[in-house]
């Protein structure tokens, strides 16, 4: 059994480290108020957040940054306390702003606080920091739907093993967890999660925990998500998208453009057949006319 020592109301303290010409970046996070990070405390269960966190504003030339792939625009040692973003690098799915990519690393340092150093599951911790990063919007249930379209449930253990793939195998592996762990939070609360990271603290394994936080086995929940992924709500993500909405009406516009067309068309050929139709003025230049 681990023990946790708990100071009341303690906020992450972050120690910035960047070269000179990042300085405005960490000027720039450092603007954020230390309220702004009670969110990820409460949702991974800590009244204390514990020794500080070193975060490492790397340059894109630095080993720190040629260590990664090169779609990843920031990373955790989380049993270390420390993170490091990549700000020369668009942030990339699952976060959209420096700032997200921020609070997604800060979540997996607080999450291995909040389990004591315990085992948790890659694809849980993933999910929970995709929660605690931003919030789930139209395009993460586009990207649901896409992922879904196979129709093949797909296990959480090969959730798992796709992150280690390549960037689309990753990404898809991003949006499954989180819906995965949003849908656990929706059914369970919005405890559950700390629940569950307090039972790997106590030296719990994490079915055995997820089953004493939620009162549902793990095997069964992943069975119900995917029981609740009808192809109604595979396709509704979809079909109500701003991307879906603009592309339906620029194809309405498209139509119209081109109906008009086929009707000047029309207006026109009727025109040369009237031309035709019409009998020659007598006083016109090479009329047939009467002659006296």
């Amino acid at each position: 059994m681990r023990e946790r020592v708990i100071i009341q109301g303690s906020a992450p303290q972050l120690v910035f480290e960047a070269p000179e010409t990042l300085q405005p970046v960490v000027e720039r996070l450092r603007r954020r108020d230390a309220q702004g990070y009670a969110h990820l405390m409460r949702l991974v269960g800590l009244e204390d957040a514990g020794p500080p966190i070193r975060v490492v504003v790397a340059a894109e030339d630095s080993p720190r940054a040629r260590a990664a792939d090169p779609w990843v625009s920031g990373y955790a040692f989380a049993e270390l306390g420390i993170v490091v973003l990549l700000p020369g690098r668009v942030p990339s799915y699952p976060n959209g702003s420096l700032e997200e990519v921020l609070d997604h690393e800060l979540a997996h340092v607080l999450i291995a606080r909040a389990a004591a150093g315990g085992p948790v599951p890659r694809w849980f911790s993933e999910g929970l920091a995709m929660v605690a990063g931003r919030s789930w919007g139209m395009g993460d249930r586009a990207r649901l739907t896409l992922a879904l379209l196979g129709g093949e449930a797909v296990s959480l253990g090969r959730i798992e093993s796709r992150f280690g793939g390549g960037a689309a195998e990753v990404r898809r592996a991003y949006v499954l967890s989180g819906a995965f762990v949003r849908d656990v939070l929706a059914r369970h609360g919005p405890a559950s999660a700390a629940a569950i990271l307090d039972g790997i603290a106590a030296g719990l394994d994490f079915p055995t925990s997820f089953r004493r936080a939620t009162g549902s086995d793990l095997a069964a929940a992943e069975e119900a998500f995917w029981r609740r992924r009808t192809l109604w709500n595979r396709w509704v993500p979809v079909l109500t998208s701003s991307m879906t909405l603009w592309g339906a009406i620029t194809l309405l516009a498209l139509y119209a453009i081109r109906r008009r067309q086929q009707r000047s068309a029309a207006i026109r050929r009727s025109w040369e057949v009237e031309d035709e139709d019409q009998p020659a003025d007598p006083g016109a230049p090479g009329g047939r006319g009467h002659g006296r």
